[in-house]
């Protein structure tokens, strides 16, 4: 979504005033999360429920700050639009209108997970990459 707009030049339209606080996890950390039950199965069996997903939040508007970034795009040339989420709904936007974040601090203690070892900046360099050769920059686009 946000490389779509940012290599057509087009504006971003994000709800609200962009702040919203959003976590997006690597799926090797999801997999290291529940991979750590292994080392501690007594944990697991007691606490049974955790929250998998990473604790580096970041805001809707820095996400298109970092996507910007991997895709070469200097952050004069990002068009961010805030609109009203109260008049206007969800539209298009992918995500939710409002904060949407988990905290991982129970398996930490609990099954002595070490936390992510990614991050979305860093990640968003080989997703761009994709992108690419998948032709997301040249497929065409239906706005509706």
């Amino acid at each position: 979504w946000y490389f779509d707009r940012l290599v057509r030049e087009l504006p971003l339209p994000i709800p609200g005033d962009g702040t919203q606080k959003v976590s997006l996890t690597n799926s090797e950390d999801v997999a290291s999360l529940l991979a750590s039950v292994l080392d501690n199965e007594e944990a697991a069996i007691e606490q049974r429920f955790f929250n998998c997903g990473t604790d580096q939040l970041v805001s809707y508007d820095e996400v298109a700050h970092m996507c910007a970034k991997a895709a070469g795009i200097e952050p004069e040339k990002v068009m961010i639009e805030h609109y009203d989420s109260e008049m206007f709904g969800k539209a298009n936007f992918p995500f939710r209108l409002t904060d949407f974040y988990v905290a991982p601090d129970t398996a930490k203690d609990k099954l002595g997970w070490t936390g992510p070892t990614h991050s979305l900046s860093d990640d968003l360099t080989w997703y761009y990459d994709g992108y690419k050769a998948r032709g997301g920059a040249s497929k065409k686009m239906s706005w509706t």
